[in-house]
């Protein structure tokens, strides 16, 4: 089955949520420490999102803040957000985070694909197929993130990130695809770093 790319990608950009805040590096940080949710909030936010937090992060919700050191999960007009983010997609939230090693193989396929100017007859064949290349990667690069909150932005691209599906819930991940193309995982003396472990250790990047 062909798949259309451009409408594949224009749809799971639909996924995003945006409020006055998004975009704007840092100066969510600079609010004051916002309080934390209740019990029933909280419950409201994994039912809206369809998932159930991990328990450090919901521990930190309940006992110490909505925010802080993080973005702020907040109810919006868009719906429960987490406040200043515009790079999570909602519509994947629910799906498993996959390991980079998943999908390594099927990246070197997809990168030895893309359309080179001399094997077309004309620009504007060259052109079709490499948009249609570029759509495809796009929805690439969105599903590597799938399952994950940008929990973070530690500013020139690059975000923390928190699972909240799959096999990795729990775990912290740096996205360093603003200079190295890769996801990586965040360790402390050779295991996975918790979030818990993350805020305790002043949000370390891998470097």
């Amino acid at each position: 089955m062909t798949i259309d790319w451009t409408a594949e990608a224009r749809r799971m950009n639909q996924g995003h949520r945006f409020d006055e805040w998004s975009g704007r590096t840092g100066e969510q940080y600079r609010e004051p420490t916002p309080p934390p949710l209740s019990e029933s909030e909280i419950r409201e936010a994994e039912e809206e999102l369809g998932i159930t937090f991990p328990a450090e992060y919901r521990d930190h919700l309940l006992r110490h803040s909505a925010g802080g050191a993080v973005n702020r999960l907040r109810r919006g007009a868009a719906g429960w957000v987490w406040h200043g983010d515009s790079e999570t997609n909602y519509d994947l939230i629910t799906t498993d985070f996959p390991h980079p090693d998943s999908y390594r193989a099927h990246e070197d396929e997809l990168d030895g694909r893309e359309p080179v100017r001399g094997h077309f007859a004309d620009d504007s064949a060259f052109q079709r197929a490499w948009d249609d290349w570029d759509a495809e990667y796009g929805v690439h690069q969105e599903r590597k993130t799938a399952g994950a909150v940008f929990i973070r932005e530690h500013g020139c691209g690059f975000h923390a990130l928190l699972v909240v599906t799959g096999p990795h819930r729990g775990t912290m991940w740096f996205d360093g695809r603003a200079s190295c193309d890769q996801i990586l995982p965040l360790t402390l003396g050779g295991r996975p770093l918790s979030f818990a472990d993350w805020l305790d250790q002043g949000q370390p990047m891998p470097w």
